[in-house]
């Protein structure tokens, strides 16, 4: 048997790079015409993952809902598309709502641990446009408290735990507790408990998802037949990788990737890839288990709640070199507070000189103007050199780097929407 190799593919980087250097005149008049870091956000790249997954699955199940992950990226501008495109919105938190609210949006999904009450409340006041997913006992006894104190009916589900070790343990019920939840549910007249909940996270295949689903299956084969009759919908979920997979400087338990500084022109490191599947391999896997498993027990919706997938691609940042310390050493006026962590001491990004653009990868240490050492954006850059007032680009950042972008130290870039 082959032995698997994780290294990235040269073929599958050069391929990625022409991309965004091929579109290398759009980003430099964008940075020119505002001369100061920016978020782009490319609503285009949103209404093509969008169709792209909507197509996929909607091939192989009868009926879908599809909702936006809105903690993936926050900016209303990402929902604003994604609703337009047809999507729901899933918010995990009272601020998350109220954008939903403010995009006057019609199908919501509130899912998510520890609502508070002032969250249960706004959910109960807008329980036309609202479907609130269940994370505990004490979550379902509050909820009817609140409703039936405002004389209102809430459609819920409740979430299943899939992963019941560990920190993920905090989210939803065991589901062999799902019976008596159901009992418990019946003595609240104001929630309508008509759906069930699970998640899977960092998927690169769908076999924790698919697994799950065989899992499920065994326990609505135990359920009555009352509460597979009222079984509106199956949320499964989100956590679907990007195709492009993880890209990392090195693989987990191995020597770092950051070059030595000792001799720039030869100090290269390889990158890594661990390797996703296609949105359509996800779908058909997927597809065929909740048809196996679900579908001959429960004629009920499945919905979906992609994030990362969809705006993974739609948000690049750009910024200028303000100083060049020595041939393998570069400030940039943008800090990594503008993506919220240390990401770029792990994964890996090309960095392109969009100023001197060429196929070529030199390393050099890449870093940002924060005043800590943890400010990496990368330890290379494609390009013929790099010098003072170059403008660079870090693509494919639209995933868990705005929303949790930090007021640390220096000025968030501003966000440009680019409809080219």
């Amino acid at each position: 048997m082959a032995r698997q190799s994780y290294e990235l593919p040269p073929e599958s980087l050069n391929d990625f790079v022409n991309y965004y250097f091929a579109r290398r005149d759009i980003y430099l008049n964008v940075f020119q015409e505002n001369n100061q870091p920016l978020y782009v956000l490319e609503p285009g790249v949103l209404n093509r993952q969008a169709e792209r997954f909507r197509t996929a699955f909607g091939a192989v199940l009868p009926d879908t809902g599809f909702y936006y992950a809105v903690k993936s990226n926050n900016h209303p501008d990402v929902a604003r598309t994604l609703l337009a495109a047809g999507f729901g919105l899933d918010v995990s938190s009272g601020l998350e709502f109220q954008t939903a609210l403010d995009l006057n949006t019609e199908n919501i999904v509130f899912s998510g641990p520890g609502k508070t009450t002032a969250e249960l409340i706004r959910i109960v006041e807008n329980s036309h446009r609202v479907t609130v997913l269940i994370d505990s006992f004490n979550e379902l006894a509050r909820l009817e408290t609140i409703a039936a104190g405002r004389h209102k009916n809430v459609r819920a589900g409740v979430r299943l735990n899939a992963n019941p070790s560990g920190l993920w343990r905090k989210f939803g019920i065991l589901p062999d507790l799902l019976p008596e939840f159901w009992q418990q549910a019946g003595q609240c007249p104001h929630v309508r408990l008509e759906g069930l909940q699970f998640h899977t996270s960092w998927n690169l295949t769908p076999v924790a998802q698919v697994e799950f689903i065989r899992t499920l299956g065994g326990y609505l084969s135990d359920m009555p037949g009352a509460f597979l009759n009222k079984l509106a919908f199956i949320d499964i979920g989100g956590g679907y990788w990007p195709e492009q997979g993880e890209w990392l400087h090195h693989l987990p338990g191995s020597e770092a990737g950051e070059p030595s500084g000792q001799n720039p022109a030869e100090d290269l490191k390889p990158h890594y890839r661990l390797a996703a599947a296609p949105i359509e391999v996800f779908a058909r896997e997927i597809g065929q288990a909740v048809t196996r498993y679900i579908l001959p027990l429960t004629d009920c919706r499945i919905c979906l709640e992609p994030g990362r997938w969809i705006c993974h691609e739609a948000m690049q940042i750009l910024m200028r070199v303000v100083d060049k310390k020595c041939d393998d050493l570069v400030i940039t006026d943008a800090g990594t507070n503008a993506v919220g962590w240390e990401r770029f001491e792990t994964d890996y990004f090309p960095v392109l000189n969009l100023t001197r653009p060429d196929m070529t990868e030199r390393s050099c240490h890449i870093l940002g103007s924060l005043c800590t050492p943890h400010d990496v954006w990368g330890y290379s850059y494609f390009g013929q050199e790099i010098q003072v007032g170059d403008v660079l680009l870090v693509p494919a950042q639209g995933a868990y780097t705005y929303s949790l972008r930090q007021n640390f130290i220096k000025p968030l870039p501003k966000v440009v929407v680019l409809n080219k």
